[in-house]
């Protein structure tokens, strides 16, 4: 990746791909991501982002709106977590075996983790939670929507994946972000359809969307439900 600037714009200049049209995306962090077609140089990327730069000035503004109410949480009885798009209350306890369960409603965390090694490791816990679900679930709605996508990924993890909610290699493996398991079950799937119709085209364009208005014919609202609700998925 490089970094570069034209104007007042900031950009990360990603590898290029097989494709006529350049991609340009608002990643989660805030983050200006530019990926062109194979063969560009760096000045005609330059070009292009100068031309599309009252689109990234209204897509910045609006990212910095939405993000200006991110939730700070805090490791207390009583804060809330989520999981599933369900708000848990969280407790922390004394007499647990595992870092973190789900109890009679609520996020039992093991007080110790707190006391002993304080927030990262309390995070941790959230994580390896989230993980451990993800895998399952996700691997379920997978299976489920490929054959109806009419493509055969090669297999899928969950993990940190910065500002990115989820990606497709080029090998067709599906990688998600673990605090994808916030969201509803709704915006779990729409991730999870996304993904898949990246097997058929990598891009963002019209044929792209195409795919997944085939399987999903509400994906518009799901993609706005995350855009405007996504800040407020993280511990």
């Amino acid at each position: 990746m490089n970094a570069r600037k034209i104007k007042d714009i900031d950009y990360v200049l990603l590898p290029g791909t097989h494709r006529k049209t350049t991609d340009i995306v608002i990643e989660r962090n805030g983050i200006v991501t530019v990926r062109p077609p194979v063969g560009f140089t760096p000045e005609q990327v330059d070009a292009v982002v100068a031309d599309k730069r009252m689109w990234i000035y209204r897509n910045l503004a609006e990212w910095r709106d939405l993000n200006a109410t991110a939730v700070v949480r805090e490791w207390v009885n009583g804060e809330s977590f989520l999981y599933l798009g369900r708000s848990y209350r969280l407790s922390l306890v004394s007499e647990q075996v595992a870092d973190l369960t789900i109890t009679d409603g609520r996020f039992c965390l093991k007080r110790s983790l707190v006391d002993q090694n304080g927030e990262a490791s309390a995070k941790k816990a959230f994580e390896a939670f989230y993980r451990d679900k993800g895998t399952i679930r996700l691997h379920q709605r997978m299976n489920y929507f490929a054959p109806r996508v009419g493509v055969k990924p090669t297999g899928l993890k969950v993990k940190d994946l910065g500002f990115r909610w989820a990606s497709c290699t080029k090998n067709n493996t599906l990688h998600f972000h673990w605090k994808c398991m916030m969201a509803p079950p709704t915006i779990i799937d729409y991730m999870v359809v996304h993904e898949l119709c990246h097997i058929h085209h990598r891009n963002h364009t019209d044929l792209f969307w195409n795919e997944v208005d085939k399987v999903m014919p509400d994906y518009q609202e799901r993609k706005t439900w995350l855009k405007k609700h996504g800040a407020g998925l993280d511990v």
